[in-house]
This record gives C-alpha cells, sequence and structure tokens, in this order.
C-alpha cells in the first residue's frame, strides 16, 4: 500500500503526459463500441487535453491516473472488459479529478507552436459541443450567448486552418494571428471553469441563480473580447480574400457569408445589451452607437436574400461588418477615453444616411405593393385616437430606436391631428370613401412605424413604405380640407354641442319603477310559508332588474363565494384577497355556522345546476324558516333548484312603467315637457320593457338637446322590434358607446379586464387605464361620463361594477378591435389574426392556458402578434415559475408590462432595461436594487415594485436617470443608496408626483432630497431609528408617515404642509400642540391615526380653538388614550364619515349635534371600554347609518339611538348594523 501511495504522488513528466494522451486518442479511435460510449471517452479525452493546455496546477494525480490507464491498454486481453473498466471506473474517477482542479483567472501559456494550437482549438470544439450535455443548468439560460460563441469560435478555428493548409498568405493575416492564442485559451478558461464548477458558491437560497448569473458574466466578457477578433476575419475574407482562386478560401467565405447576418446580429445585440446593463455613460456618443445599432439590426433581422439582389448580397454584407466593425472600436475608444471618438461619432451617423440611400437606389429590389392591406377593424373613431396616442408618445419619446424615424412620426401625426378634427360622424357618414382611404393609410403606416421599432421584416418598412405612406396621407389630407372645410356649416347631429348633463352617482343606477307585485310575492316568500328551506327563484332575460331586486356578489368559482358568504356570515368586513383567504374547509365551517339559525342566501345569476348543488349542501336544511333567493335566465336551473315555491318569471316592464323610468332617468323630479312628450312616449316603448335598454337609452337622450328633432333620431336608430335577445341588447349598448367622447370609448372597453361583477375602485380604474396608456380627463370626469350613459353603475365608496351585458359587450368589442386578447380558457389568435395590442392573463378562468402564457415568453415560438404587443399583464397570475427559455426582450414595443404575479430572475429584469418603450412597469422582483439595466428606461412613467417581503430596495443612481418617472411605489419600502453621500446639484425628478414607501434612515438631509422632488404631491414616508431634527416636506396633498421600528412611538414635533388634503400618521406619540397644528391645517379633508399614542396616554381633551374646517373623514384606529373630552369646543363642521376603532378610551364626552353637525357615517370597531355610544349622535339630522362591531357593550345604547330617531322623526332614516360574537 505504501508503494502505491507514494507512486500515485510521483510526478509523470510534461511530455510523457503528452505521450500518454496520444496514445488515449489513438486507442479511442480505433474503437468501435456503442457510440454513446466512444463519444463519452472522447469528451474524456478532450477534457484531458483541455487540462494539459490550461491548467496551471501540477496534475499529479490525473498524470499519474493517466500513465497507468495507456499502460494497461497494451496489456488487456479483452477489449470488451477493457470497455468496461473505463466507462464504469476509470472515466467517472478521471472526470472527478478534473472537476476538483483549479485555474488562475490570469494563467497564460507559454508561446505555443502552430501543432500545439491546431491540437487546442480542436480539443475546445470538442468541449464546447459536449459541455451544454454536462453543464446544461448553468448554460441553458445563456444558450443564446452560448450559440454565438460556438459559432464565432468555429469560424476562427475554419479561419486558422486556411493558414495551416497555406490557402493564405502569410503577411495578409499576420496582423491577426497573435490573437488566436489568446482567444483560445480565454475560451479554453471559459471551458475548464465550467467543467470544473469553479465558481464562486453563496450561501443564499438562491445559491443556483447566483452561478448561473456568473456564468452568464463571463460569456459576456468572453463574447466582448472574441467578436472583435471574429470581425476582423469577416472583415479579411470579405476585402483581400475575395479574389482568392482557393477553393477552400471560397468554400470557406461562402459558408461564412451563409452566416454572417445571424453571427451579426447577436454580436450588435450582445453589444447593445451590454452597453445598457453595464451602464456605460450615457451620451451623444454612446446614443448614436445605439442608433447605428438599430439600424444594423433592422438589416440584419430581415430576409436579406428575398429583399436584397443576388449579386449585390455580398457587398451590402461587406458594409455591414465594416459598419459593426467601427462600432465595437468606437465602443473600446469611448470605454478607453480616447479623443478620436467624437470624429468617429459623427461618421456613424453621415454612414447611416449614405448606406440608407444605397438601400434604396442599388441594393434593395423593387419596392412592395403595400396597398394590399386594408384597414382591418371596424371601428375607425377608436382605431384613430389609440393611433393618435401612439404618435404622441412616439413624438416625444428619447427611445434611441425613434430616431431613425422621429422626424416622419412627427409629420404624419401633425396631418392625420389635421384628419381626425374635420372627421366626425357625419363627414365619416357623407364622405365614406375618404374615410375608408384615410383608415387604410393611417393602418398601414402603423404597420410600417411598429415594424421597424420591432425590427420585425422593417428594412422595406424603413427605405420604402413608410416614406411613400407619409407622403399618400399629406395628399389625403389635402383631399379631406378642399372637400369638408367648404361644409363648416354643417350640422353634426349625433355629437352634442352642450355640456353633458350629468346625474349624481347617488340617483342614476337606483331608479327603481315597477315590479310592485313581485316585490310583495318575494317579501310574503320570505317571511311566511313552510318552516323548511325554501327557494325563491327569480327568471328572465338579462336586463329585466332580476338582480336590482335583490344586488349580490356574482362569483364563478363556488368555492370562492362560499368563501365570501361564510366572511359575510361571521361579519368579516374587509375586502376578500382570493390569493390568502380561501379555506379548504370552508363549505363545513359554513354549515357548522348557520346550524340553527334562521338565515337568508341570495345567489344571482345561477348557470350551472352542478354548482348550485355543490352551493346548496353546506346549507342545513332545518325547520327555521330559512330561505335562498336564485336568479337566472335559464329555466332549468329554477326549477331545479325548486323546493316548495314555483319560481318567479318576470315580467317586462308595461309601457307605462317603461315611459315612467325614461322620464325619471333623463328629467328627474323635473319631468319631461309636453313638446317631448310625445317622442319620449314612443321610445321607451321601442325599448320593449327592459329596464337595462329604457336606462341606456336615457342615458343617450340624457346628453343631448331637448329637442324633438335631435328625440326623433335616436327613435329612428331603435330597431323596431322588442328586444327579444341579448344580441339586441348589445345594439342598444353600442348606440350607448357611440355617444361617448373619443378619449372615453377605450376607457370603458379595457373594463373588460376585470371579471364579471368584480368590485372595481376608482384607483384601480385609474391604474388600469394609465397601464393602458390611454389619453384622457381625469379619471373622475371619465367615470362621471360611464355612469351617467349607465354604462357603469355606483356604489358606495367610490366603487363600481358594470352589468354582465355590458362586460359581454366590452370583451367582444376588445377582441374584436384587437384591443386586448385574453389568456384564461379563450382560443388563442392564429397566425392569420390580426395583432392585439395587449395580452390579459387571467388565472380565474376554469381552463388556464399555461402553454400559450408561456409561449409570450419564449422567442423561439416565433408567434407573430408577440412582437407588435403594446401591454401584458397577468390578473391573479399567482406561483408562475418561468423556465430558461423565457425572455422578455423580444417584446420590443412594449409600453405596460404588469408580471406581479411572477418572482423574476436577474436576467429577466436585466432584459426588462431593453424596453425603451415602457412608461407602466409592476414587477416582483428578490433584488436587494433596481438594476442598473432600468437607466436605459427613457419613457418610463410608473414603477411599481413589489419586493421580497421584508426586504427594502436600493434605489441605486440608475433611479436619478428615470427622468419621465411620475409614480413611484415599493410595496416593502426603499432607501437611497447610503454610498452616494453627495448627490449632484442638478439631479431632480421634475415629474415625480407619487412616492411610496420611502424610507429615511435619519441621517439624511431632507431639504436636499425632497428639494429634488419639486413636484411631488403624493408620499408614503417611513423614518426609521429617529425622527430627524429637522424635516422639510415638499408641497404635498397627500401625506402617510410612520415609524419603524414598530411600538417605539417617538414624539412627533415637526409640522406639516399646509396644502395637505389627507394625512395618516402610525407609530407616534402626539401631543396637544402636534394636534392643534394639525387641526389647523387649511385645507386638509382626510385625518387618519393610527398605533398612536396620544396625550401620553391620558385625557384627549381638545382646546376650545381647534377647528378642522374641511375634513370630511377622520378614522382613529390603536389609539391609547383614556377619556376622550371634546364637550363644547371642537366642532367637525364639515365632517361626513367618523370611523373608530381599537380605542381604549372608556368615556366620550361630546355634545355631537353640536361637534358633527354634518355626519353621514359613523362605524365604531372593537372598543372594549366604551360603555356607551353618546345619546346626542341621535339628534344629529344628517346621520343616516351607524355600524358596530365586536363592541357587545354598545348594542343597548345603539338601538336605542335608533328607536330615538324613528320616534322623532316619525321615519326608519336610520340605519344601524350590529355584529358581535354570539349575536
Amino acid at each position: 500500500m505504501e508503494t502505491e501511495k507514494l507512486a500515485s504522488n510521483s510526478l509523470v513528466s510534461s511530455a510523457l503526459l503528452h505521450k500518454d494522451i496520444v496514445d488515449l486518442k489513438d486507442f479511442v479511435e480505433r474503437l468501435k463500441n456503442e457510440q454513446d460510449q466512444v463519444e463519452e471517452l472522447k469528451f474524456l479525452l478532450a477534457c484531458l487535453q483541455l487540462c494539459y493546455y490550461i491548467s496551471d496546477t501540477e496534475m499529479s494525480c490525473i498524470s499519474y491516473e493517466i500513465h497507468v490507464l495507456v499502460q494497461s491498454l497494451f496489456h488487456q486481453s479483452s477489449g470488451d472488459d477493457m470497455m468496461v473498466k473505463l466507462t464504469d471506473h476509470v472515466v467517472p474517477r478521471l472526470l472527478e479529478d478534473i472537476t476538483s482542479s483549479k485555474i488562475s483567472d490570469h494563467h497564460h501559456s507559454a508561446a505555443m507552436n502552430e501543432d500545439q494550437l491546431v491540437e487546442l482549438l480542436d480539443v475546445l470544439l470538442v468541449n464546447l459541443h459536449n459541455l451544454p450535455k454536462v453543464r446544461v443548468e448553468l448554460i441553458s439560460p445563456s444558450m443564446t450567448q452560448y450559440e454565438l460563441l460556438q459559432n464565432l469560435f468555429g469560424n476562427l478555428r475554419g479561419f486558422h486552418a486556411l493558414k495551416v493548409n497555406g490557402c493564405v498568405e502569410y503577411e495578409t493575416i499576420e496582423y491577426v494571428l497573435p490573437q488566436f492564442q489568446l482567444m483560445a485559451e480565454k475560451v479554453g478558461h471559459f471551458c475548464f471553469v465550467l467543467l470544473s464548477s469553479q465558481l464562486d458558491k453563496t450561501d443564499e437560497e438562491d445559491d443556483n441563480e447566483h452561478v448561473v448569473s456568473q456564468v452568464n458574466s463571463m460569456l459576456v466578457d468572453l463574447l466582448l473580447k472574441i467578436i472583435p477578433v471574429s470581425l476582423d476575419v469577416m472583415h479579411l475574407c470579405c476585402t483581400n480574400f475575395k479574389g482568392s482562386k482557393s477553393e477552400e478560401v471560397g468554400f470557406f467565405i461562402k459558408q461564412l457569408l451563409e452566416a454572417s447576418p445571424d453571427i451579426l446580429r447577436e454580436s450588435l445585440i450582445h453589444l447593445q445589451e451590454h452597453m445598457v446593463i453595464t451602464v456605460v455613460t450615457p451620451s451623444a456618443s454612446t446614443y448614436n452607437i445605439h442608433v447605428m445599432i438599430e439600424f444594423l439590426l433592422i438589416i440584419l433581422t430581415d430576409r436579406l436574400k428575398a429583399v436584397i439582389h443576388h449579386d449585390k448580397l455580398f457587398v451590402l454584407l461587406a458594409r455591414v461588418i465594416q459598419l459593426t466593425k467601427e462600432v465595437f472600436v468606437f465602443l473600446r475608444n469611448l470605454e478607453e477615453n480616447m479623443n478620436e471618438a467624437c470624429g468617429s461619432n459623427l461618421n456613424l451617423l453621415e454612414n447611416i444616411e449614405l448606406l440608407k440611400v444605397d438601400l434604396k437606389n442599388d441594393f434593395l429590389k423593387a419596392r412592395a405593393d403595400s396597398s394590399q392591406v386594408p384597414f382591418p377593424m371596424s371601428d375607425g373613431p377608436l382605431f384613430m385616437t389609440l393611433l393618435l396616442t401612439n404618435l404622441k408618445d412616439l413624438a416625444y419619446s428619447n427611445a434611441y430606436s425613434v430616431s431613425l424615424i422621429k422626424e416622419e412620426i412627427k409629420q404624419v401625426k401633425q396631418d392625420l391631428e389635421i384628419i381626425r378634427s374635420l372627421f366626425d360622424y357625419a363627414e365619416q357618414e357623407l364622405h365614406k370613401d375618404l374615410w375608408t382611404r384615410v383608415l387604410d393609410l393611417a393602418h398601414e403606416m402603423q404597420h410600417a412605424i411598429n415594424s421597424i421599432l420591432a425590427r420585425d421584416h422593417g428594412l422595406l418598412q424603413l427605405i420604402f413604405i413608410l416614406p411613400d405612406t407619409i407622403e399618400k396621407i399629406k395628399l389625403v389630407k389635402k383631399q379631406v380640407q378642399e372637400k369638408i372645410s367648404k361644409r363648416s356649416g354643417i350640422i353634426v347631429a349625433n355629437a352634442p354641442n352642450k355640456p353633458v348633463e350629468r346625474h349624481s352617482s347617488s340617483i342614476v343606477g337606483k331608479i327603481i319603477v315597477g315590479f310592485e307585485e313581485e316585490t310583495e310575492w318575494i317579501i310574503r316568500k320570505l317571511t311566511s310559508g313552510p318552516d323548511e328551506i325554501d327557494v325563491i327563484s327569480i327568471v328572465g332575460m338579462p336586463g329585466l332588474g332580476k338582480t336590482t331586486l335583490c344586488t349580490v356578489d356574482q362569483e364563478r368559482n363556488e368555492k370562492k363565494l362560499l368563501q365570501k358568504i361564510f366572511n359575510q356570515v361571521i361579519g368579516l368586513k374587509e375586502r376578500f384577497n382570493e390569493d390568502h383567504d380561501i379555506d379548504d374547509d370552508v363549505a363545513d365551517k359554513l354549515r357548522r355556522k348557520l346550524f340553527g339559525k334562521r338565515y337568508l342566501i341570495v345567489l344571482d345569476d345561477m348557470w350551472d345546476t352542478d354548482i348550485l348543488d355543490d352551493l346548496m349542501r353546506p346549507f342545513p336544511k332545518f325547520h327555521e324558516g330559512s330561505r335562498v333567493i336564485l336568479t337566472s335566465r335559464k329555466k332549468e336551473i329554477a326549477l331545479h333548484g325548486k323546493c316548495h315555491s314555483d319560481p318567479l318569471y318576470l315580467r317586462l316592464l308595461r309601457s307605462e312603467e317603461s315611459w315612467e323610468l325614461f322620464n325619471k332617468r333623463v328629467f328627474g323630479e323635473e319631468g319631461c315637457p309636453d313638446e317631448l312628450k310625445d317622442v319620449g312616449e314612443k321610445i321607451a316603448l321601442k325599448c320593449g320593457g327592459l329596464p337595462l335598454v329604457v336606462d341606456l337609452i336615457g342615458g343617450v337622450i340624457s346628453k343631448k338637446e331637448k329637442k324633438e328633432a335631435l328625440w326623433a333620431e335616436v327613435l329612428n336608430d331603435l330597431s323596431s322590434s322588442i328586444f327579444k335577445d341579448e344580441e339586441e341588447v348589445v345594439k342598444v349598448i353600442q348606440l350607448s358607446y357611440e355617444h361617448l367622447s373619443h378619449d372615453v370609448k377605450p376607457c370603458l372597453l379595457c373594463l373588460a379586464t376585470y371579471p364579471k361583477d368584480e368590485d372595481i375602485s376608482m384607483s384601480e380604474l385609474k391604474d388600469l387605464w394609465i397601464f393602458q396608456g390611454l389619453e384622457m380627463k381625469s379619471a373622475e370626469e371619465v367615470v362621471d361620463e360611464l355612469i351617467s350613459s349607465s354604462l357603469v353603475i355606483p356604489f358606495d365608496d367610490s366603487i363600481f361594477k358594470i352589468h354582465d351585458l355590458v362586460h359581454d359587450f366590452c370583451y367582444i368589442k376588445s377582441r374584436k378591435e384587437k384591443l386586448l386578447h385574453f389568456i384564461g380558457g379563450s382560443k388563442a389568435p392564429s397566425s392569420s389574426d390580426l395583432m392585439p395590442r395587449g395580452i390579459i392573463v387571467h388565472s380565474y378562468k376554469y381552463v388556464f392556458s399555461l402553454d400559450e402564457y408561456f409561449a409570450v415568453f419564449d422567442p423561439q415560438q416565433k408567434i407573430p402578434y408577440v412582437k407588435h404587443l403594446l401591454s401584458l399583464k397577468d390578473f391573479d397570475v399567482t406561483s408562475i415559475c418561468l423556465s430558461y427559455r423565457s425572455h422578455l426582450k423580444h417584446l420590443r414595443l412594449l409600453k405596460s408590462l404588469d408580471l406581479r404575479g411572477i418572482t423574476l430572475p436577474d436576467s429577466l429584469l436585466n432584459e426588462i432595461g431593453m424596453l425603451v418603450h415602457l412608461k407602466y412597469l409592476k414587477i416582483r422582483m428578490k433584488a436587494k436594487a433596481l438594476p442598473p439595466s432600468f437607466s436605459n428606461l427613457c419613457n418610463l412613467e410608473t414603477l411599481i415594485v413589489d419586493n421580497w417581503v421584508g426586504s427594502i430596495i436600493l434605489l441605486s443612481p440608475c433611479f436619478w436617470s428615470l427622468a419621465k418617472l411620475r409614480v413611484v411605489q415599493m410595496t416593502w419600502g426603499a432607501v437611497f443608496d447610503p454610498v452616494i453621500t453627495v448627490l449632484d446639484e442638478d439631479l431632480r425628478l421634475e415629474n415625480l408626483t407619487t412616492l411610496h414607501n420611502l424610507f429615511l434612515l435619519g441621517s439624511e438631509d431632507t431639504e436636499d432630497i425632497f428639494k429634488r422632488f419639486p413636484n411631488l404631491k403624493n408620499l408614503q414616508v417611513c423614518i426609521r431609528e429617529q425622527i430627524p431634527k429637522k424635516i422639510c416636506f415638499p408641497r404635498l396633498d397627500v401625506l402617510n408617515l410612520y415609524v419603524f421600528p414598530l411600538n417605539s412611538f417617538p414624539e412627533y414635533t415637526h409640522g406639516f404642509p399646509l396644502s395637505l388634503k389627507k394625512l395618516m400618521l402610525k407609530e407616534l406619540t402626539l401631543t396637544s400642540d402636534t394636534l392643534s397644528s394639525i387641526a389647523r391645517l387649511p385645507n386638509l379633508e382626510e385625518l387618519t391615526l393610527k398605533n398612536a399614542i396620544i396625550e401620553e396616554g391620558k385625557e384627549w381633551n381638545m382646546e376650545d380653538h381647534v377647528a378642522f374646517q374641511n375634513l370630511k373623514s377622520l378614522t382613529l384606529s390603536r389609539l391609547i388614550f383614556s377619556e376622550w373630552n371634546m364637550e363644547d369646543h371642537v366642532i367637525f363642521q364639515d365632517l361626513k364619515y367618523l370611523e373608530l376603532e381599537g380605542l381604549n378610551f372608556s368615556e366620550w364626552k361630546v355634545d355631537a349635534e353640536k361637534s358633527f353637525p354634518m355626519l353621514e357615517k359613523l362605524f365604531i370597531h372593537g372598543c372594549y371600554k366604551l360603555m356607551e355610544i353618546p345619546d346626542s349622535f341621535g339628534d344629529i339630522a344628517s346621520l343616516k347609518f351607524i355600524g358596530v362591531q365586536f363592541s357587545p357593550q354598545l348594542k343597548e345604547s345603539l338601538f336605542k339611538i335608533k328607536e330615538y330617531v324613528e320616534e322623532i322623526n316619525r321615519d326608519d332614516k336610520l340605519d344601524v348594523e350590529f355584529y358581535g360574537w354570539g349575536s
């Protein structure tokens, strides 16, 4: 054993080791066994050779193993036995030894002779071929770059073979040859590191992602070194070797040129990504490099053989190779701060223009006939609205891809705006042919611009089609001006020529007429009849008012619906979160909760008997007189659910009821003037007795002048048939849609994004419309118009819904006009379909096509419409992991991206930096800082980041380069980079208005920070550790201020901006002086105090001079004080909403009628020490509602106040709601 140990440690000379490797190579080449086994041995051999040339270790163990192995090859009696030994024992052990070897980062071998270099080049090709098989998890995420490396190195090996074989003169290639050994060593080093997994490890959970990132970084650096050498080789082939008579040279050049477009394209993309990710300092020079890269990529991504004259292809590629080489040289000079960069910068722009001329006059084949692309949609005004919005964005875009055609975009935008201003409803009808011509050209122009920016066969579009189309639009503009301007006196009948009279949201959508007998019947069935459970079914066509008779929730998923019912039964008021709040045992819990109680459940719009059975199963069937109300469009559903009562088949409105509803809808309490009564009654009659249709037509009429002629036009537009099916009702919705303002129409259609009957808040609507890139008036004005048109139904607390049929209309219309495509059960558009503007991914659908979803992220799928997408949003998609094939950089036109349901790896975050048109970005990430590539997002306006739970994002320097930012929200907080102690005086974000969850560490100069956001209006800020001695807030409208760590309660003594309208304070100690300063804020409308200590936890005694002048809403939650004394002192003269939650005070001294003279709603939740609600609240004339939860001791005083109000007013005008455990 000792002898073997000594032998294993003995060194084998380098010469002997090389001879052993050669012998082993001869042995492998003679083998005729299974191909897989031979391939494994060949790979082992290549690995050994790589170690021999690259590794700078002594290789004592490996060299001795090889020597013993080779010696045994010549003394082995059976070849089969030897093969078993090799594959089962020797190969695994040697590979393990190799992977444990080490290599320095700066290893350089001595100069190699030609034979050694040839051998090393061949060895590297074998390694590059086999590495993806053994290191697939490391290479697959960077496969595009890896394949580029394989192609480049293969070309270098082929070129070197020409020299070895004497096909080219040494002097011609002398200057490039020294690079070959250097490149071989760098590629060898890369292969060896991957083979031995010699990568830095971390202790983090995402260790694999960290290693993959290292591999990608190594590939990037390696390609940046090898691409210039490869470009030199290409250039030599296109110049010095062009006239060579050698067949071998000719064959190599032919192969090289065949592959060169792909190699050049990937090389330029790689360079562009490098510039973005490593953040080469922005300048005019770097901008022009980007422009040149874009221009070259438009050429290289097209089908060159199809569009370039065959005999000119070689010449064009030579030009492109030369320009690509100049780009790499120029960038290298910039990075090395060389002086000649400036002159090269000018040459880049000149070369673009020169090549554009040559492409037009010399290289390109005859221009394509683009007249065969007619306008493919039906809604021309909608298309023009969206097109002009997009053109405006592009005209003001800072993206380098746009600069190639920015002047053309500005020109065509101006021409189309003039045309659009002249074409209204009447002109579109009078000049149909001209309007059709305008739409065809506008669509052709849009397709050309998108193709250029998306690099989707854009060469002909850039050189021929876009310039020609712009000229045609100029000519059409002249025709439009000549024909329509002469008819300036025309009356536009369908367009309102005075401001729309809008009803308040408290009236519209809540007018109920008719069905008195039906209502009485339902009440009778609810309050009398059998003791057993009974189902009261209401059946009728859509729009009849089934849901109005019993307004409830519509949830398609039975488990979610049961959870919502259970939440309502237990009195849970928080908004339902389906991601976290669904209980697997909810049916059983609901059954137990309802056991022995009398209950009423409403199931609206049921479609399926199986689902009905599932929903009915948890409801106990005891003799308590419980009832279930069920509505459906289908008679068989009602009969299936019948227990005792026959279904109620809801009738149509009678003619006089239709007229009454129409009259109230249009005129309110004023009533219809006599001159309009006749035509008004005819319109109401034509509505066919459907309340929804009456309401919709009333919305159209209310926008028009009160003139009989205008009303008669609406009457003529209505179908003469009674509305017997959904299709006829949809026609009426179309009529309402057509009378909306141009900018409001797409806002309505986007509501198809939400599931049916979803509660939609105003903030969600704003976010949706911003996401879709819609240009509009304020969201409030848009909602106002939609409500006045009866297309949106308002509810309390700024919550809105849309009727099922309106939702169906929006869904169908948005798909038809290619506004949105929905993934989640719907059929994916085929390659022949027109390209949709956006994709919405729904996980709530029963059938969720993951394959279709993933295909969007896989550029290899080559789905035609994906390249032209403007928006991509996942809606309630969670826990989805994208594969290594997933990418984002091919979605080049994206303006809006919402992937908050997917945690994005670093590779995809970097790719987002390539999406230069992004205006809206919502993502989830683990990364601890914004990636440097985000500095490239020059058009970004909204940035919302859901960072990893509990982690705080570092706002790295790239944050300050996003000049167009308006809204920034970080779910778990963000801090400024502490390394940057001094910011440039000029660093400002002039457009930023909203900044949420900013963490201040306590050491910052707040005056210096906030002056960099001069237009900030909405701020959520968390102050850590300690409150600074001085805080200088800007002129804010909204401020949310809280302190971390929790329960530290530092005292806050600073002032607040006088401009504040909304204020929330959390985790603070508030003195009387601070509270008085808050009370004096002249514009304050909403105040929320949470988790705070008032007056050291003692009596809160408001001073008599305190006055909240304009406060409308006050919420006090989990405050610490013993007594609230405001008797005869403070007057909340405009307060309408008061909420008290978790307060520990025991006595409330207040004259409510004096202190809250305008109060409408009072909520008290979990105030256990408060013994009673002051009686004086019953004297407030405006009070409409009191709600009490989890405060059982207040039940008596609550109902005492209600009785008092009924007795005084002889009217049940005060609604009360009480919920407590066991109630």
